[in-house]
């Protein structure tokens, strides 16, 4: 099997030049833990925000400022300033085999997947592989 197999595309994105505000939001209404960031000016992708990685964010302005300043500090923090860039992706062809183990071995969540030109194409997360154990219990 390939990354392709399993993969969700294509997933939700968000522009390195949205606010932090903006991804919260997103990550809400959209019921995504994981979003792929891509630059404005290309669409190609140049990091990854997860919901982790804001929530502690979040936590921290939350501490530093308080309540009365958490909402005015999140609307002015750029994703950029707060996303993950040395991110490891994948390919659509690439076998589920690799993939499982460093997902293992790497503890995460959720990989982007691209195409030669660096567009996000899909993503790969925990909760994919989950389903494909599903499906593979119901029908070996």
């Amino acid at each position: 099997m390939k990354v392709s197999d399993i993969m969700t595309p294509p997933p939700v994105c968000i522009s390195h030049e949205a606010s932090l505000r903006d991804a919260h939001e997103l990550m809400q209404t959209r019921n995504v833990r994981h979003l792929p960031v891509i630059s404005e000016q290309d669409g190609k992708f140049i990091g990854m925000l997860t919901h982790k990685k804001m929530i502690a964010s979040v936590l921290k302005m939350l501490n530093k400022y308080g309540q009365g300043a958490l909402e005015r500090k999140e609307r002015y923090t750029p994703i950029a300033d707060i996303m993950d860039t040395e991110v490891q992706v994948l390919a659509l062809n690439e076998s589920l085999n690799e993939v499982v183990q460093y997902f293992i071995d790497n503890k995460l969540g959720c990989l982007p997947v691209l195409d030669e030109q660096r567009n996000v194409v899909g993503i790969v997360t925990s909760s994919d592989f989950v389903k494909l154990c599903q499906r593979l219990l119901l029908n070996p």
